[in-house]
């Protein structure tokens, strides 16, 4: 599996993915100039492009994708809020699978504060690779098997949290949804943990608070629970 994250964070989220037959896009929250140099001006070679909830730092340059052409992939809940429509739209809906190209694609929901957002699991068909792609959610009340890459959120530790409160520069309120609609170094540990790992090759740390994570706790972390390569994005 070929995973290139074009970008992460706050400021926009995008990530291009191929199993060497199909290259899909996952979310597209930065300009649509961006997604060009990102996938090698190669847009209308996309597969699709699956968008995991409405918020603009993902589904920013929805429009665009569809009218460059390519197939947006999303649910209703995120069609309605960004106001999309047009012949490439395509609605995913939780536990309802679905085919592209050469991927077999899992759309399962997660907790966030957007409507009907969404996470996904990618198997290809080409490779019997399985990549798993989660963001903005503090909990996944699922587990699966044969993973063998992870693009999750790990957006903040508790500790530095508590840190930022105590000095006044999180503001209380502020703190309070981040931990309701975010994941935590602790909570994607606990998801690990309860996981099966036995194929795990690969983990795409992403999403990171620029203020509230620690990237160097966070991959070591990581990389001794698990024993595989971990990337921060």
């Amino acid at each position: 599996m070929d995973i290139r994250p074009i970008a992460s964070g706050s400021s926009g989220n995008a990530y291009w993915i191929s199993d060497g037959k199909t290259p899909l896009l996952l979310d597209a929250g930065i300009p649509m100039k961006a997604i060009q140099i990102g996938c090698g001006f190669r847009v209308r070679e996309l597969g699709g492009c699956f968008i995991t909830h409405c918020h603009g730092d993902h589904s920013k340059a929805a429009k665009d994708l569809l009218r460059y052409g390519v197939d947006v992939y999303t649910g209703q809940g995120t069609i309605d809020a960004c106001h999309l429509e047009g012949h490439r739209l395509h609605v995913t809906r939780p536990l309802e699978q679905l085919t592209v190209g050469t991927f077999l694609v899992l759309p399962f929901d997660v907790e966030h504060d957007a409507p009907d957002s969404q996470g996904f699991l990618l198997e290809s068909t080409a490779t019997g690779e399985k990549l798993l792609y989660f963001t903005d959610t503090y909990y996944l009340k699922y587990k699966f098997s044969g993973i063998t890459h992870i693009l999750g959120e790990c957006n903040y530790t508790r500790e530095r949290v508590q840190e930022n409160l105590a000095e006044d520069t999180l503001p209380t309120v502020r703190a309070a949804r981040l931990m309701h609609s975010h994941m935590s170094l602790q909570h994607l540990v606990e998801f690990l943990e309860a996981s099966d790992l036995s194929r795990l090759k690969q983990i795409y740390l992403v999403h990171l608070s620029a203020e509230n994570s620690d990237e160097a706790e966070m991959k070591r972390r990581i990389q001794r629970l698990t024993g595989a390569e971990v990337y921060v994005c």
